[in-house]
């Protein structure tokens, strides 16, 4: 009997573990970063406006390939300050703190965040603004930014809604010159981990399986 209790604790540790295994950190997944800024600035999205100084929390909402969404909250996750449209942006040195650039804008006025670049990581979110504050941005610091034609009401819409750049001329250019685009050999990587995950539990399941019956032969030969 006590081959057979062993036995079943065995079957039934893997069974939990079987179970836990598609879990992972919530922060690896929303890249929630918790940020202080010392002077006011402005953020584009649903609920753009000029924030104050303070302490704010940024999370990733959504990030299918060609765009990521991401959202402001205040300190205490109680309330959402805009949810912004960004494209993935890379850099060539990773830090190990949070980076967040911004756009210079005209004397008295607050800085128009940028980018927003997680600790450890070399890719980013660059932030995307209305034609009308991207060309005023534009001609302020002498390069393209980022814009949507489109107005944007909710997440749907930042979901589907165009991306370009436009240049300080009011010229729109393409957006290659606004995100660094990696090395090939970097570029080839992240095209093989983003290929899509044909492997499953079910060989796991299997395996489970057998181990059952295994265990279902064990106490019938221990009980005869």
């Amino acid at each position: 009997m006590k081959v057979v209790t062993k036995f079943l604790i065995i079957v039934c540790v893997f069974t939990v573990c079987l179970f836990l295994l598609p879990g992972a950190s919530a922060d690896e997944t929303n890249k929630m970063t918790i940020v202080t800024f010392s002077a006011p600035f402005e953020v584009p999205g649903v609920g753009a406006q000029v924030l104050p100084a303070g302490t704010y929390v940024f999370k990733l909402l959504d990030s299918p390939s060609d765009r990521h969404i991401v959202q402001i909250f205040n300190e205490k996750q109680d309330h959402i300050f805009t949810t912004i449209l960004a494209i993935p942006n890379y850099r060539y040195r990773a830090t190990n703190k949070t980076v967040i650039t911004f756009k210079e804008r005209a004397q008295g006025e607050p800085p128009a965040i940028r980018a927003w670049f997680y600790p450890g990581r070399q890719w980013g979110d660059e932030f995307v603004y209305p034609k009308v504050k991207a060309l005023e941005l534009a001609k302020i610091v002498n390069e393209p930014v980022l814009y949507t034609p489109v107005e944007v009401a909710t997440v749907e819409d930042l979901r589907t809604a165009p991306i370009a750049a436009v240049n300080p001329t009011g010229e729109e250019v393409p957006v290659a010159e606004v995100v660094q685009a990696p090395p090939v050999e970097v570029a080839e990587v992240e095209a093989t981990k983003t290929l899509p995950q044909t492997a499953s539990y079910l060989p796991l399941l299997a395996c489970f399986g057998l181990l059952s019956l295994g265990a279902a032969g064990v106490m019938s030969k221990y009980s005869a």
